[in-house]
């Protein structure tokens, strides 16, 4: 039995530029901004790649927005065996996520997609918790000590994706969920839950802490990696690689600094300061527009060219769609046939052993045209041509 679990606010912090989704301050905020969250769009296109190979499947879920919803959009059959009190109240909380993913595994359900980012995953962490060990968690749940916890694969849905217990998109997801009931099972990995406090991201403090592990099905090419850190050792390559995308830099042009430790870099060199972990506007030396939102960079592109200037994430590979999710489909569009200037230090390409970059934008059109191959500026005087994917292109 597949069963699904939504957290229906994943994602709606990151076109508004708050660096994630947690807590209802945020979330009422970026909607203040203009966002909105994909999640249901993103849950519904995982679930139809399911339908394609499995059509009229059930599906065990929460009610409404928290799974039902989904799975009736996408021509599936939910049968619901958690409630969603949060949806009642238009508000959803940790718990509510946890409370489903306990109902869920108690249900004896294999396999639990659960859609949203590292906080939501963090929150199925304690939901298996609760599953596992009823009594000491104070809920009626209940389930036999002698049976195993449900597999568990993130559809990626919310602002932060660092840990790899992600698919590499939602269709690739749907994918993994058809495998799983043709085979009657996959191979699984261990895999580690990381999240990183919002509150001191902002303040660009990083500090992944690990909140548990998942039993996570694993298919190459189709399941995310970990992110990894740029080693201290690499600061020289940052600094040469950085130095080369200034040079390639022209007056009059705005440029749209994604995060990154290499683009902090770039800001260093430009001698300008901006949100260390958001989108800053650059021109001509002066920051126009610091921890810009979505909107605010379509306003900034209407004023005259303009170029993004993004790094790959290590270890992940990924361009577009980790942690940028301000750089929209609706973005890139604006910024015409040269949308992006890459830049990364060689190592990270070579630790990548051949694997493509990624762009997951939400937008399969806009995807198509970005892969290829994609120009990167390696070093002072050097780049590389490197080949670029669409994951949901080929779920």
């Amino acid at each position: 039995m597949i069963g699904l679990v939504v957290n229906p606010v994943a994602g709606v912090g990151g076109p508004a530029g708050l660096a994630g989704s947690d807590g209802a301050d945020v979330q009422r905020l970026a909607l203040a901004r203009g966002a909105r969250s994909r999640v249901q769009e993103r849950a519904v296109l995982a679930l139809t790649t399911l339908a394609e190979r499995h059509p009229g499947l059930v599906v065990a879920t929460a009610a409404g927005a928290m799974g039902a919803d989904a799975v009736r959009a996408a021509g599936l059959v939910p049968r619901v065996v958690a409630p969603a009190p949060g949806v009642e109240r238009n508000e959803t909380e940790a718990e509510d996520t946890s409370r489903a993913v306990a109902a869920l595994a108690a249900d004896g359900v294999d396999l639990i997609l659960v859609v949203g980012g590292d906080g939501t995953l963090r929150d199925a962490v304690a939901g298996l918790d609760v599953a596992e060990n009823p009594s000491g968690a104070g809920t009626d749940v209940g389930r036999h000590a002698d049976m195993r916890m449900p597999a568990v694969l993130g559809v990626p849905a919310g602002v932060k994706m660092y840990s790899p217990v992600f698919a590499v998109s939602p269709r690739a997801a749907g994918a993994i969920a058809a495998d799983w009931i043709d085979l009657g099972g996959l191979p699984t990995d261990e895999r580690e839950v990381l999240d990183i406090d919002e509150a001191a991201m902002r303040r660009a403090r990083v500090d992944p802490t690990l909140y548990g592990m998942l039993r996570v099905p694993y298919r190459s090419g189709r399941t995310q990696a970990r992110k990894a850190p740029t080693p201290v050792t690499e600061a020289a390559a940052v600094e040469a690689a950085a130095r080369g995308a200034v040079a390639r830099m022209f007056p009059g042009v705005r440029y749209l600094l994604g995060p990154g430790g290499t683009t902090a870099e770039i800001a260093r060199q430009l001698g300008v300061e901006g949100s260390p972990l958001g989108v800053d506007v650059v021109l001509d030396g002066t920051v126009v527009v610091c921890g810009a939102s979505e909107q605010e960079l379509l306003a900034a592109i209407d004023q005259g060219p303009a170029q993004a200037v993004v790094t790959v994430i290590g270890g992940q590979g990924f361009l577009l769609g980790r942690g940028n999710q301000q750089l929209s489909a609706a973005v890139l569009r604006a910024l015409g046939d040269d949308p992006l200037l890459v830049v990364a230090p060689e190592q990270k390409l070579i630790d990548l052993h051949g694997r493509p970059l990624l762009v997951d934008t939400g937008d399969p059109e806009l995807d198509a045209r970005l892969a290829g191959h994609v120009r990167i500026v390696t070093g002072a005087g050097t780049s590389s041509l490197y080949a670029v994917s669409a994951p949901e292109l080929t779920p």
